[in-house]
């Protein structure tokens, strides 16, 4: 019997997630055969106590904020390739919005796909140029003139995306920027935990969407 699109996308998904968690937990395992040093249960525990909580809670929240906007393949493929917030988010949504297509429908979710396939292709390609070059590169990286540049890559990218997104939607945007703006304001140290912030921007702008519409704003 011939599986469908989904089906296929859910094999294949499942297959190299699991993939990739062994090849991670390869990397520490190899490390502990070749110098005999194995640090124990306890003291791992002890390690994972102070992180993982972290990393779980960001981890899910990410999968049920980001699922519904890159659809099933691309979600598998962004997650498989990580760096989701900073990369293969904003290039499957710059996609769909040049294709003219919506997340959730199918030709948003073959956008989606292709776009972040080509953006881990060409992630892989600059990490690999940048490593060959490191040496050559440093100089200018490092230099005091770039250095303000690189400090504000990801501000400076979404928001390109932000301008696209609150000038169609502004009425929606509005509550969860000026939530974001005046939280930040008054607890700075919370631009660290941005992407646990993520979801409670998301409920905000539904909560406003469903407050605007009962009124008959949108």
């Amino acid at each position: 019997m011939k599986k469908s699109y989904d089906d296929m996308s859910h094999y294949y998904g499942r297959l190299w997630i699991w993939t990739a968690v062994v090849m991670l937990f390869c990397v520490p395992i190899a490390i502990c055969i070749h110098y005999n040093a194995w640090p124990g249960f306890t003291p791992v525990l002890k390690g994972l106590i102070g992180v993982a909580p972290i990393y779980w809670t960001v981890g899910t929240i990410e999968v049920i904020t980001y699922t519904p906007m890159l659809g099933t393949s691309g979600s598998y493929l962004g997650f498989v390739t990580g760096n989701l917030t900073n990369l293969k988010v904003p290039s499957a949504l710059n996609a769909m919005e040049n294709a003219g297509v919506k997340s959730g429908t199918e030709e948003g979710e073959v956008i989606s796909t292709i776009a972040i396939a080509t953006s881990s292709i060409v992630t892989t390609i600059v990490i690999a140029i940048g490593v060959l070059l490191l040496a050559q590169l440093a100089p200018i990286i490092n230099s005091p003139a770039l250095k303000p540049a690189f400090e504000n890559i990801l501000p400076s990218l979404f928001g390109g995306l932000a301008v696209v997104y609150v000038s169609k939607n502004w009425k929606l945007s509005l509550a969860p920027l000026l939530f974001m703006i005046v939280l930040f304001l008054l607890v700075p140290s919370l631009a660290s935990s941005v992407g646990i912030l993520v979801p409670v921007g998301a409920l905000i702008s539904i909560g406003a969407a469903r407050i605007l519409y009962k009124k008959n704003m949108i």
